[in-house]
């Protein structure tokens, strides 16, 4: 698609409805050498709460439309709204995403959307947050949060990547764990580890959670986001290892998210 066919005009929608509204890109953030983040200026942009999604619109010049959900990895205390993106190859909107936007090219999107697999410092903790590839997305907007309200809960994020150059904001990571305020960042790699890797080198599993998670008896607030494969086989095993299935909270993403 190109930049001039992504805008297609906003129709009149009911007052239940959440409106489209015209985003256009300010700034690219190349993540990865699959996935970058795209900075957006959204006018009268109501606000969101960390772990809601967008819905994201393309129109074709022929009047095709293509639509996909996509996290916010922003903290809501940010002037701009942030989506990460990651190529999906036989995708039909990732790669143009990923790929194709410049800066200046202006796209629709509505939201925010969701309102379970949400985290604020009034939910409190410890906070367990579980992420496989770019799932990670709204975690990171829980922990951007986390971050810029000041608040010393204690967090967890257990993050699984294929190799070591595939995980997102990497270096924002390091620097938040790197703060001393009780966030503790631990990596897992399933494809590959870099010479002198000391971290884990396999899929999420029981004891892994179990080494590096909170207690169940401290009732940490779970959040678990990623291939449905790593969201089914986490849960449940939190759940198994004693936590409060009230307190796990999960989303998942698969191939029709492209």
């Amino acid at each position: 698609m190109t930049d001039a066919a992504t805008v297609a005009p906003i129709a009149a929608e009911g007052p239940k409805r959440l409106p489209w509204r015209v985003a256009t890109v300010s700034a690219i953030v190349e993540e990865t050498w699959r996935v970058r983040s795209l900075v957006l200026d959204v006018p009268d942009w109501p606000g969101h709460r960390p772990g809601q999604h967008v819905d994201v619109r393309l129109t074709s010049e022929d009047g095709y439309q293509a639509q996909r959900s996509y996290s916010i990895a922003s903290a809501p205390e940010s002037p701009q709204l942030v989506i990460t993106i990651e190529r999906i190859e036989e995708g039909e909107v990732s790669p143009y995403l990923a790929m194709d936007v410049q800066v200046g090219d202006r796209f629709e999107l509505r939201g925010p959307i969701g309102g379970y697999f949400v985290w604020t410092e009034a939910v409190g903790g410890p906070l367990f947050l579980v992420a496989g590839g770019s799932g990670v997305a709204p975690l990171m907007a829980m922990l951007r949060h986390r971050a810029a309200v000041g608040i010393g809960v204690p967090a967890t994020l257990l993050y699984s990547s294929r190799t070591y150059e595939d995980i997102i904001y990497r270096s924002e990571l390091d620097a938040l764990a790197a703060r001393g305020d009780g966030l503790r960042v631990v990596h897992t790699l399933t494809r590959g580890a870099p010479p002198r890797w000391t971290g884990f080198t396999r899929r999420i599993d029981a004891a892994m959670l179990a080494e590096v998670g909170f207690p169940a008896s401290e009732k940490p607030k779970a959040f678990i986001c990623g291939p449905t494969s790593l969201v089914e086989s986490a849960s449940r095993a939190l759940i198994d290892l004693g936590h409060d299935a009230r307190l796990v909270k999960t989303e998942r993403f698969g191939p029709t998210g492209a």
